[in-house]
């Protein structure tokens, strides 16, 4: 009993560690935090069922679909683009045929760092924009918050968070969005900017609202090749939980089973209306400080998301975060999606003196960021997928010596 309620302490502990992030996703692209932490729980579930329970990580909230989301609701609604979400999920499986019929090798082939580096940096680049005008308090072209206001609130949330970051302890270091939104938050109700009304009006105990997909292919088509970079994360993901544990899950259950699992959460995710799930670093990081790698953690940690999403007040608490004190948390955020993609060029060594590198670089980056949109009858395609395709016709066409 004692073992169990241990096992159960260790499972809360994953969820406090991945949180942040997990909610943070939804807050941002004006989806339903409860049906985020649904999805989580669901998704992890799911992943442990097709691979056996063996790999102790849990699936959050990808980042790398929230600039996509806000681009696709925009253009084509809230059901259409969980019907992208949905779509985008079979990207995995067929990364997992891939990897099944002619091993890891064929992906690294298809997806070198050349194409994946500029692709993660307009992931995170795109939405800019937006972070720095939730930063100065606007919603749109509104002003929500008084402007002198939103830039206290976004520079104290920005600072805490910078600071937990650099000089915070390793388990601080592992939470900084969850202490700087915290930080930020307290300021915010202090300066009287937090509506605590809608929390007190909210019931104890609510059912999500679930949001219905609805059958847009161009949506699907625009969400596809977004799929590519969190895939990729994936198997990265998955090598460092082994790099911690000692073990290869690469052979045991297979990468093909881990990114099957991973793409079954996305496409339930996508179902359900929350945003699409991935393997997440911070639980890794987790796992390496705890030393505790038993996967029932993370079953408890799935099963803890799932019962706080039924949770009224507790997600009403959660759409009460100001504006200013998300953009704050959201200017370090997206520069550091990007800065994984510098990262992923500077690793590989990849020569941007090489014509080849240099024409696939500079093409996607100026793709991805200029707001190109190639359309053919109804279907469109523009931002990140466009530039992903571009990336890899590229890589395909052009010849390594020039």
């Amino acid at each position: 009993m004692l073992h169990h309620a241990k096992t159960a302490i260790a499972g809360a502990q994953i969820l406090f560690v991945a949180f942040g992030a997990t909610v943070l996703v939804p807050l941002l692209t004006g989806l339903n935090p409860a049906l985020a932490l649904l999805g989580a729980g669901l998704g992890t579930l799911l992943f442990q069922l097709i691979t056996k329970r063996k790999v102790p990580i849990f699936l959050g909230s990808s980042f790398a679909f929230i600039a996509p989301i806000i681009a696709a609701k925009q253009q084509w609604g809230v059901g259409a683009t969980m019907f992208g979400l949905f779509a985008a999920g079979f990207m995995y499986f067929v990364f997992a045929a891939l990897v099944r019929w002619r091993g890891l090798e064929a992906v690294h082939k298809l997806l070198p760092p050349v194409v994946i580096g500029p692709v993660i940096m307009v992931i995170g680049l795109s939405v800019a924009a937006a972070a720095s005008s939730m930063a100065v308090g606007k919603g749109g072209d509104t002003q929500v918050v008084a402007y002198g206001t939103a830039i206290i609130l976004s520079a104290f949330t920005f600072g805490v968070t910078v600071v937990v970051t650099v000089f915070g302890s390793k388990m601080m270091k592992l939470i900084p969005i969850l202490i700087g939104v915290s930080a930020g938050y307290i300021l915010a109700a202090i300066m009287g900017e937090v509506n605590f009304q809608a929390v007190m009006d909210a019931p104890w105990f609510a059912v999500p609202e679930f949001t219905k997909p609805e059958v847009n292919w161009s949506a699907a088509l625009f969400m596809l090749p977004v799929a590519i970079a969190p895939a990729i994360e994936h198997i990265g993901g998955i090598m460092a939980i082994g790099a911690v544990t000692g073990k290869d899950y690469t052979k045991d259950p297979g990468l093909d089973k881990t990114l099957a699992g991973d793409g079954l959460g996305v496409c339930v995710a996508g179902l359900l209306g929350g945003p699409p799930v991935t393997t997440y670093g911070e639980v890794t990081g987790a796992v390496m400080i705890t030393k505790n790698s038993n996967p029932v953690i993370m079953t408890w940690a799935a099963i803890f998301a799932i019962g706080m999403a039924f949770l009224g007040k507790f997600n009403a608490f959660l759409a009460s975060i100001p504006l200013p004190v998300m953009g704050g948390v959201m200017l370090l955020l997206f520069g550091t999606i990007a800065s994984l993609g510098l990262k992923t060029l500077v690793d590989a060594q990849v020569d941007l003196m090489k014509p080849k590198n240099l024409v696939i670089v500079s093409s996607t980056l100026t793709i991805g960021l200029g707001g190109m949109v190639v359309q053919a009858g109804d279907i469109a395609l523009a931002g990140v997928g466009l530039c992903a395709l571009v990336a890899m016709l590229l890589n395909a066409v052009l010849p390594d010596k020039a």
